[in-house]
């Protein structure tokens, strides 16, 4: 109806409620993915362990590429970015202590933020991290 420009016989309500729920299925998307992602560069930062550093970086790799993608498809969302940063970071940090040593927990702790620039930096995969 739409391609037929067939306007009065749309159903406004209902293609309402298909792009909200279009707009908040991709939200979800970035917030499950920026989750993840700073859960494994927040461990890659804390923990001393040289054994799960692979796993962790190619997460991040994958994360990421992911996060770009669906930022590529709705550019829109980018400006929501910080908003879904902060409220991310919680419980990315909660993730990343699990299985941790006490001692890399308090290391989580006391790490910063990552900007939004480093989150989406395809090089960057924490401070401590020095594999490359």
């Amino acid at each position: 109806m739409l391609r037929a420009r067939a306007f009065e016989q749309l159903d406004l309500d209902n293609i309402i409620e298909e792009i909200e729920s279009l707009g908040r299925e991709q939200a979800s998307q970035i917030r499950s993915r920026l989750r993840r992602l700073l859960e494994h560069l927040l461990k890659l930062d804390a923990s001393n362990d040289r054994g799960p550093r692979r796993g962790w970086r190619n997460s991040v790799r994958e994360q990421r590429a992911q996060l770009l993608d669906r930022l590529e498809m709705s550019p829109s969302l980018r400006n929501k970015l910080p908003a879904l940063h902060e409220a991310e970071w919680k419980r990315a940090v909660a993730l990343a202590k699990d299985g941790l040593r006490k001692d890399e927990e308090t290391a989580v702790d006391a790490l910063r933020r990552y900007t939004i620039d480093q989150l989406l930096d395809e090089n960057y995969f924490g401070e401590r991290d020095a594999t490359a």
